[in-house]
């Protein structure tokens, strides 16, 4: 417990301290949503009668939420193990579940804030987004979706050296899972193909339980097949991040 405190409380000073990361982690999401907000004002999407906000507004917490998960994990255990902080952590009694959980504390917390940050804006006069009754089920459906997006990050910061290669194989990943997922686009408004590929993807799970949960976009099976479908791969991505893990450069 002194290990995962000791990390919890370094990591969490480094990242307040990087003002710039900090702004961009929670201002990102919000430029999308007023971006968002102001094309589409007013319109629906004609195949379901849901405005375009309760499709846009909760897929891009969504992906806001995943993408903040999948850059934290990834660029700090790449800048660990550049910095040799990594071996030293080997050296000492501190297990790897201290190291991961430090960070997974840290990526809740920062969901946390951006939900409530965005959520809030989003209800505001111009938006006028109305949470569903089924709003309180959004908890459990963030936390399966961090745990499954940070995954994803340890195998990109176990895979990557340089930060260069983080950005790039975390851009390539979530940018186009993004708008294949419908966080960005409707996927009723994407052709029959697009939509099955979208099954293959976790942000698509993320993004239905999301808009069920939020909006009303969907009911509680939604929620459950979205909940199941995080599960699976938050599964698949811990198997194979623990294959990939490195402690240094070598090993």
């Amino acid at each position: 417990m002194s290990a995962y405190s000791a990390l919890t409380t370094a990591g969490y000073r480094a990242q307040v301290r990087d003002k710039t990361t900090v702004f961009f982690t929670f201002a990102f999401p919000l430029i999308f949503l007023v971006v968002f907000g102001l094309v589409f004002r007013g319109r629906s999407v004609e195949e379901s009668g849901f405005s375009y906000l309760s499709y846009t507004a909760a897929g891009v917490l969504s992906w806001g939420v995943a993408n903040a998960a999948v850059f934290g994990i990834g660029f700090t255990l790449m800048q660990w193990r550049s910095d040799d902080i990594l071996r030293m952590i080997r050296l000492s009694p501190a297990p790897l579940t201290a190291v991961i959980g430090s960070r997974y504390v840290l990526a809740l917390g920062v969901g946390l804030v951006q939900s409530v940050l965005f959520i809030g804006v989003a209800m505001l006069p111009g938006f006028d987004l109305v949470p569903d009754s089924r709003w309180p089920l959004l908890i459990p459906v963030m936390i399966l979706g961090i745990t499954t997006f940070l995954l994803l990050g340890v195998i990109i910061g176990s895979i990557a050296d340089t930060p260069e290669s983080v950005a790039g194989i975390a851009n390539f990943l979530m940018l186009p899972m993004a708008f294949l997922s419908g966080s960005f686009f409707p996927l009723d408004a994407m052709p029959d193909w697009l939509q099955k590929v979208s099954m293959v993807l976790p942000l698509r799970y993320l993004n239905d339980a999301v808009s069920a949960a939020l909006t009303g976009r969907g009911d509680l099976t939604d929620i459950g097949w979205g909940s199941l479908g995080l599960v699976v791969f938050a599964v698949v991505f811990g198997a194979v991040a623990a294959r990939t893990f490195r402690w240094t450069k070598s090993s």
